[in-house]
């Protein structure tokens, strides 16, 4: 038996945990108020994963949950105290070597206010309500034969 690798980040109301396996199978994620557990078998060959997880601090246990893909198992871990922040995930300080932040989900929300919305936020909402590429104006005029009514007939130099 050996841990899966995981990947973590904070967010104002919760802490995700990502466990990295792929094909999992037999799942099963315990929560606790100040630890949680993971195991489950992956790929062809049915390896086993154990991860136990003393938590920085308390969880609510009834709201935490999970997901599970093809690739891993994300889970959603409810702080007990919202807006507070967590500088790490485990209780006791130092490195773990199958746990890693991870920073392409990591933000700094704490100088932020509930109101104030991050400009990658506001980015976001903005994509979002763009619509899809068919709602998109064609700008690159390859397709379009026609001739603009401003555009101005060059001289022919010779």
């Amino acid at each position: 038996m050996q841990p899966a690798a995981a990947k973590w980040y904070d967010e104002r109301d919760c802490v995700y945990v990502e466990f990295i396996v792929e094909d999992s199978k037999d799942v099963k994620v315990n929560f606790e108020k100040s630890k949680f557990g993971f195991s489950c078998l992956s790929g062809t060959d049915n390896t086993q994963h154990s991860n136990e997880i003393d938590l920085f601090d308390a969880i609510d246990k009834e709201e935490s949950k999970h997901r599970r893909t093809d690739r891993s198992v994300l889970c959603y871990l409810r702080k007990a105290v919202p807006g507070k922040s967590w500088p790490r995930l485990t209780k006791e300080k130092g490195k773990i070597n199958w746990l890693s932040v991870d920073f392409n989900n990591w933000k700094d929300w704490e100088d932020e206010s509930d109101e104030d919305l991050s400009t990658n936020d506001r980015f976001s909402d903005m994509m979002n309500n763009m619509g899809g590429e068919d709602d998109l104006p064609d700008l690159d005029g390859a397709d379009d034969e026609s001739v603009d009514s401003d555009d101005e007939k060059m001289p022919d130099l010779e």
